[in-house]
């Protein structure tokens, strides 16, 4: 984009900021107007009501409660001209720009009308064969950075392939909303934002600031009680002949996804084809994926008629994955929701997939944000990815061990206690390593951490090992959880191991897993989540057939440990990577 263009895109921007003065009824009454979309659909709208030309600018995270009114389009005039001037100092040294694409148009809204509703879809559109289909089982790729070989990775231009995309529903913590639109053909694409608004004003104003932009709608998960952060990455992408689910660890922002050359991160991808037009996937023949995945968009308050339109594709190749989630509040009461969610979810989730094992693991989390840690979260987590659903630590916490020192649960947690502090390994960057990295201690904003927790007594500084890229200079938001069996005298050297890895949201903390505690009033288990993450389980491929991308490529003689996912789901950093031995983490605030 031009400096001109700049200009012309800031003077509409601060004319469109001075109608979201409007009262909140009337913006409830303009989305009541607007027509249902779904996953089938192309077109929102037959009206000859043109949207108005707008340029976003998003900010880097919206803030819980801004102490002035700063907007999901970021229309602060002052800042929206230093922003400019500081885009143009800046040209000649910043990597090259994306090519530019068409900003949103002020004609009218044009686009084919023929898979409305899976009612109204044309026999004329043929579902495609997963030959055709360009992740068809599922991948996991590194993002690209500007300045480095591209080597098994992947642009969010090459995610979106926006000339065929006709509904993209996006959920984010962090928006660059303006830079985002130039990667959308926003005059063909309906979009839906899952965002963070923590009060009904804030919901009011980020409508009415978005109101004129007829193709986009607003979903806000509740923030109600202990939410402090819808900090889910989740995309649903779909096109005539398929919906492409995609998983990232990035934000919506332009150094999350490697233009900037200084941050990287991962992703994981899938395309499901559509069935015929009179076939549908009912509930009862739905994968656990797909189950699991419509039970987090619900609980987000994503529309119906989108929700329901997921069974208008196949599910089948998601048999042998799980999508996982953590759904912020207390989760306890009938039928026991606390196992589909948090920690108790990926415990379950591993238990679904066949992979549990009571035998010593090899973990590796790559995070780029820790929380208070103690040794009780981290057997949380170990029990977890053994395939425990919460239950066998929690009833040593609250009910077993109560008033009985001697009980097996104390003997065992000592078993495994040496299991963690021998073979868990927390990856996060040193105080070095981020000021040595491409771009300095400036670019570390987002990898987050506070001394104090650090520097408690109860924090397992033993787990913790310096992260460092295997792209020099580079630095992480990636999470991802890596999990091997630890070889033994039994293991056989036929049978390659019941690994498998984490991609998603979760960092590496009690807000982002949560934490099952007894519900004092109903003395009954609860599951209290601060956060919305999200993320997908992936299995080593135990066979020598399918799942490019995701087969293990390895042999079984080789030792457990990284090794294992090597030339299958890509291990980022260097391993098994530097004990701290007197460094000092990055903090953030510091």
């Amino acid at each position: 984009m031009t400096d001109s263009d700049s200009d012309e895109d800031l003077k509409r921007a601060i004319q469109l900021s001075m109608q979201t003065n409007r009262s909140e009824s009337q913006t409830q009454k303009q989305e009541t107007e607007r027509e249902t979309i779904n996953l089938d659909s192309d077109d929102e709208s037959t009206t000859d009501e043109s949207p108005e030309e707008v340029a976003p600018q998003g900010s880097e995270s919206i803030p819980p409660k801004p102490a002035t009114p700063v907007g999901i389009l970021g229309l602060d005039r002052n800042a929206m001209e230093q922003e400019r001037l500081a885009r143009k100092r800046r040209a000649s040294i910043s990597p090259p720009p994306p090519r530019k694409v068409s900003r949103i148009s002020s004609s009218p809204l044009k686009v084919p009308t023929e898979i409305l509703s899976p009612k109204k879809k044309s026999e004329s559109i043929l579902p495609a064969q997963p030959s055709q289909l360009t992740f068809p089982n599922g991948i996991v790729k590194k993002t690209w950075a500007f300045g480095h070989p591209r080597q098994d990775d992947i642009k969010l231009e090459e995610i979106l392939e926006k000339n065929d995309l006709n509904l993209a529903v996006l959920s984010s913590f962090q928006w660059d909303v303006e830079w985002l639109l130039r990667k959308i053909n926003t005059k063909a694409t309906q979009l839906v934002f899952i965002m963070q608004a923590d009060t009904d004003d804030v919901k009011a104003q980020y409508r009415g600031e978005t109101s004129a932009m007829k193709n986009l709608r607003l979903c806000f998960p509740s923030m109600e009680g202990q939410v402090n952060c819808m900090h889910s990455k989740l995309m649903l992408l779909s096109y005539h002949t398929h919906l492409r689910v995609v998983v990232p660890t990035a934000n919506l922002v332009p150094y999350d996804w490697g233009e900037t050359g200084i941050m990287e991160n991962m992703a994981f991808l899938i395309d499901l084809p559509r069935l015929p037009a009179d076939q549908v996937v009912h509930e009862h023949k739905m994968t656990h994926f797909g189950k699991d995945l419509i039970y987090f968009l619900e609980a987000m308050g994503l529309e119906e008629t989108i929700i329901s339109s997921i069974q208008n594709f196949d599910f089948s190749a998601t048999r042998r994955l799980a999508f996982v989630h953590t759904i912020g509040g207390a989760h306890t009461g009938e039928g026991a929701p606390w196992r589909r969610t948090g920690y108790c979810g990926l415990g379950r989730a591993v238990s679904q997939l066949e992979l549990a094992l009571e035998k010593p693991l090899a973990i590796d989390y790559v995070t780029s944000s820790i929380g208070s840690l103690n040794m009780d979260f981290l057997l949380m987590l170990y029990l977890a990815a053994q395939g425990d659903d919460g239950l066998k630590e929690f009833g040593g916490r609250y009910l077993s061990a109560k008033k009985n020192p001697g009980h097996k649960w104390f003997r065992l947690k000592d078993q495994l206690k040496k299991q963690v502090m021998e073979s868990f390994r927390i990856y996060f960057p040193s105080k070095e390593t981020v000021k040595a990295s491409k771009g300095g201690p400036e670019s570390g904003g987002t990898i987050c951490f506070q001394s104090k927790w650090w520097q408690s007594d109860t924090f397992p500084k033993n787990v913790l090992r310096d992260c460092k890229s295997r792209r020099e200079g580079m630095l992480m938001h990636n999470k991802i959880l890596y999990v091997c069996p630890q070889p033994s005298s039994t293991s056989s050297p036929r049978s390659p191991p019941k690994a498998w890895a984490y991609v998603g949201s979760a960092n590496c903390s009690e807000s982002a897993w949560g934490k099952l505690v007894m519900d004092r009033k109903e003395k009954k288990p609860k599951l209290n989540c601060r956060n919305w993450e999200c993320g997908v389980v992936i299995p080593l491929q135990r066979t020598t057939t399918t799942m490019p991308g995701i087969e293990s490529t390895t042999k079984p003689t080789d030792a457990a440990g990284l090794d294992v996912f090597e030339r299958s789901i890509p291990v980022p950093m260097q391993y098994p990577g530097a004990e701290y031995e007197g460094k000092q983490p990055w903090f953030s605030s510091e």
